[in-house]
């Protein structure tokens, strides 16, 4: 019986090669040597797929956000102690994440209040940006008018806009979502329509309920919310582990230049 390597010898003849000039079969050394070249080449590419995979994800989020894409700390202006102070809070509250007892212990509220231009908005989206990329924290921003106008003409349902169809599908995702932020609450409105303080506060209590967390801003002095947003609705508020900072600063709308944000530990609630 011929041995594998005649039988080796004779197919090589038949395809018009010469054994001899064949390479030589691995050595057991070499073997291993390549073998921790695949495996090195794999985990670089399952590496970069989980990156790609990443990024994709946290595309995503922001796609669904609705975020003003230039709300970042590195676009805000330190121009105030009540800025640098909000900066404070915010990076306290995104670093607060990483620890999973505090993410699951209760819901959180931060309420920015303040005369318009302040950088309220500003934050909140700067919060939000960070808290997507660090930890794909699902994030929706909205205009609470436009969800009560949108509320509103969910009643017509002979409408053929699908007001109702939208106001079911983003009714879902106000509870669903890991960080609510509800940007002018009673804007132009001394008090919040029965109605509407009915609606937010519900809502509200479903998320604290959730373990989900939410960031309220409004021009109203904190001291003025119960009569703007009722008895009802403000007492969802005081369920939340509660932080409030005012911004009373200059006006910085229609700015574009920006310094470093500082780091900061101090994250302490404030509750009514």
């Amino acid at each position: 019986m011929k041995s594998f390597q005649q039988q080796l010898a004779d197919l090589g003849k038949r395809l018009g090669k010469n054994i001899d000039e064949l390479p030589s079969l691995d050595t057991a050394e070499d073997y291993a040597t390549r073998r921790k070249m695949y495996d090195a080449q794999a985990n670089q590419d399952v590496a970069k797929l989980q990156l790609e995979t990443k990024q994709a994800r946290i595309q995503a989020l922001y796609g669904a956000s609705e975020l003003n894409e230039n709300w970042t700390f590195d676009r805000l202006i330190e121009d105030s102690q009540d800025v640098k102070e909000a900066i404070s809070i915010a990076k306290s509250f995104i670093a607060a994440h990483q620890d999973p007892k505090w993410r699951n212990s209760r819901a959180h509220m931060m309420l920015f209040y303040g005369d318009y231009g302040r950088g309220k908005s500003h934050i909140a989206g700067a919060i939000a940006h960070q808290l997507i990329q660090q930890f794909e924290i699902t994030v929706l921003y909205r205009q609470l008018q436009t969800l009560l106008e949108l509320r509103f003409f969910s009643y017509d349902y002979q409408a053929e806009d699908k007001a109702s169809m939208k106001f079911r599908e983003i009714s879902k995702q106000l509870l669903e979502v890991d960080l609510l932020i509800l940007d002018e609450v009673c804007v132009n409105q001394t008090i919040l329509k029965q109605s509407a303080q009915s609606w937010l506060g519900s809502l509200l209590r479903q998320r604290c309920a959730d373990n989900k967390n939410c960031i309220l801003i409004t021009n109203h002095h904190v001291n003025d919310l119960p009569k703007a947003l009722g008895t009802y609705c403000f007492e969802s508020i005081k369920e939340y582990e509660t932080y409030k900072v005012h911004f009373q600063g200059p006006s910085r709308r229609g700015s574009h230049e920006s310094e470093q944000a500082s780091d900061s530990s101090h994250y302490q609630p404030n509750h009514f």
